[in-house]
């Protein structure tokens, strides 16, 4: 599986840059052609990884968001999202739905978006110095029929 096209991204991490990094992740993988489904799965993912990223690794202050976004030979786009900030305590956990550090301030479904909505997601952090999700998902080449 070889890399035919890469962008990089790196942002503030303010919640009007979420908007963004969606919007520039889905014209970066739209000469794959994807279906309006696909398309929206991947935005709907990029936006909860880019909001967890706002709200959870950088509570009390700004930082960066970096964004490495690839294309494979095979279709697959592969998307990291990182920080530099404050870690996940337990990954396990923070996978589970509903689960939250937010005291009740948000529904804990962030992850949950993520796994459903693509191939594959992996999710490391380290406390203190950040976290990345890689999210993945085959783009399906559609074959029509001339009739």
């Amino acid at each position: 599986m070889n890399t035919v096209n890469e962008m990089k991204l790196q942002f503030i991490s303010k919640s009007t840059n979420e908007s963004f990094a969606r919007s520039a992740v889905s014209a970066f993988v739209l000469p794959l052609d994807p279906t309006i489904s696909e398309l929206a799965d991947i935005k709907t993912a990029v936006s909860e990884a880019v909001t967890n990223c706002i709200v959870h690794a950088y509570p009390d202050t700004l930082g960066i968001i970096y964004i490495d976004a690839k294309i494979t030979d095979s279709n697959k786009v592969i998307i990291k999202i990182k920080d530099k900030g404050v870690g996940i305590e337990n990954i396990e956990k923070a996978l589970e739905p509903l689960y939250t550090t937010s005291n009740g301030e948000r529904a804990g479904l962030g992850f949950a978006v993520m796994q459903s909505f693509m191939d594959n997601v992996k999710v490391r952090s380290t406390l203190n110095k950040g976290t990345s999700v890689t999210l993945e998902k085959s783009i399906i080449k559609v074959n029509y029929d001339k009739r």
